[in-house]
């Protein structure tokens, strides 16, 4: 994914502060947040989320290392750098230029160090000093071939890590310039591929099946349940469940309050709209990502999943148990599971050209607007949960249906935990898409992506429109009720307006085949 680095305020700090202190001071902020566990684990599943190809392994000066591609620095930026690199993707670290005076420097370095560190010095007493506490020595790199590179653009270092054998080092200067990303960007640009499947690649038994197939049949799915809540909703309103549990029909809700039919579809639309949302998640992480082998689709799908099928046992807290609800996540649970049951294993993506810089600072604004729009959406699905399973009602919606608690509950005891049931429904799809926004915003944040771009776009007028529609055609138009869902909206369509010639530029091999994996 790309990085949070914003180019003239990068020209300015090493204006103002001198280039080396500004690399300086860029290594100790990641190294602030990376040495901690939360922080480490934050910058690797945010910036550099990683699960690097086998052929992108090897050595450098007979040190093991996951991936050929790492940083080389001098004794001044070893401690920051060792402590920083590991949750961005580097697979080694060499400090160069290494003399008598440097020892206890690149010692404390490499002290509790999660990365290979070499050390590049032409002193023979050095090496012997420091033998014990570091992993290896580049001594003229022993016929190995190493691209020690101030360059930050991706094509050349990826195309030299393709070689068999080959190490890529970067600069200090590369992450002030290009960001903590530019690891896992090399990497990935260099990594085979295989051609893509399609859905003829299928076949017409179930059991053979990839796990992407079985994904997007679920996002399709909660598309096709959506749907259907949304014409229940338009239509009947109360099926013949609901009226045996509520001991009334919609002709008797209209009598006892007139408003109260419209907030149950209130209640309902907005439900409806964040299942297909969800949908059209789920279905972009399916044939976008998952299927093409990526292992951070499956993950944020699995997150997305793992957050909402379990609000299906909010009944417990609510009383009512709906059977078309219940129906509907038994038969999509398992293809929910075999969706998941185990990771891509072959990268099928295509490699996609570097584009105006311009473009990718700002892409980086929308990214930031689309994750605070989840972060957002989350919190307030979680809200809503709570109060769903709690009071139910907020001030608002007790003024729009002019109206008492004790009033509802007169009507029929049953009445306020059926409501409850569908408003802590809500809050939990909400969580549940918020989760997928998030994930896919940070994770899936790549140049010529189209899908991403469609997916959330879709995603943002399921969730959105249906919301302002009903609430408008029901005169609930509390202000500060509504003011999430108008927040949201300009956030969404200015993020995805930004992004949009990133995310969706030309592939480079459009048409073409992708890299064929090498036979192994």
């Amino acid at each position: 994914m790309p990085d949070w680095t914003y180019h003239p305020l990068r020209g300015l700090a090493a204006a103002v502060v001198g280039r080396r202190r500004s690399q300086r001071a860029a290594l100790r902020l990641l190294a602030s947040v990376g040495s901690r566990p939360a922080g480490a684990r934050l910058i690797s599943r945010g910036f550099g989320h990683r699960h690097p190809h086998e052929s992108l392994a090897g050595e450098l000066a007979g040190v093991p290392v996951s991936v050929r591609v790492g940083i080389s620095v001098p004794p001044a930026l070893a401690r920051e750098t060792v402590r920083a690199m590991a949750p961005l993707g580097a697979g080694v670290v060499e400090v160069t230029g290494v003399g008598a005076a440097d020892v206890e420097t690149v010692r404390e370095a490499a002290l509790g160090r999660s990365v290979p560190v070499v050390v590049r010095t032409d002193d023979p007493a050095v090496e012997a000093v420091l033998a014990p506490d570091v992993d290896g020595f580049t001594r003229g790199d022993d016929g190995q071939r190493v691209v020690r590179t101030s360059d930050p653009s991706v094509t050349a270092s990826a195309t030299a890590l393709a070689e068999p054998g080959t190490v890529v080092l970067a600069r200090p200067g590369v992450l002030v310039a290009a960001g903590p990303g530019w690891f896992q960007r090399v990497a990935e640009a260099a990594t085979p591929t295989a051609p893509a499947q399609g859905l003829r690649d299928l076949g017409l038994d179930p059991r053979r099946w990839p796990a992407w197939a079985w994904a997007l049949l679920l996002g399709l799915g909660m598309t096709v349940a959506g749907l259907g809540a949304a014409a229940i909703t338009l239509g009947p309103v109360l099926l013949w469940y609901d009226r045996d549990y509520l001991g009334l029909t919609l002709d008797d809700l209209h009598a006892a309050n007139h408003h109260l039919v419209h907030f149950l579809q209130h209640d309902r639309i907005t439900m409806a709209g964040t299942m297909v949302a969800i949908g059209s998640l789920y279905i972009g992480l399916a044939w976008g990502g998952i299927r093409r082998g990526r292992a951070w689709a499956r993950e944020a799908y699995l997150v997305s999943g793992a957050i909402g099928f379990p609000t299906l046992f909010y009944f417990l807290a609510t009383g009512f148990v709906e059977p078309l609800h219940t129906a509907t996540a038994l038969v999509l649970f398992p293809m929910f599971v075999l969706g998941v049951r185990r990771g891509p294993r072959t990268p099928r993506w295509e490699p996609v050209p570097e584009g105006p810089e311009r473009e990718r600072r700002r892409a980086l604004v929308g990214q930031l607007l689309l994750i605070v729009t989840g972060a957002g959406l989350f919190v307030g699905g979680a809200v809503i949960s709570v109060v769903g399973l709690t009071g139910v009602f907020v001030p608002s919606d007790l003024t729009f249906l002019r109206t008492t608690v004790r009033t509802l509950e007169s009507v029929s005891p049953q009445l306020v935990p059926f409501i409850a049931h569908d408003r802590a429904g809500f809050g939990g799809a909400l969580m549940s898409a918020a989760a997928a926004i998030v994930l896919l915003s940070t994770w899936g944040w790549q140049r010529g992506e189209g899908w991403v771009f469609w997916s959330l776009a879709g995603a943002g007028a399921a969730g959105f429109l249906p919301a302002v529609f009903v609430h408008g055609t029901i005169h609930y138009t509390d202000f500060l009720h509504l003011a999430p869902v108008y927040f949201g909206i300009v956030l969404t369509a200015t993020g995805l307006g930004l992004a949009r010639p990133y995310l969706c530029a030309a592939r480079a091999t459009e048409g073409a085949q992708a890299r064929v994996m090498p036979s192994r």
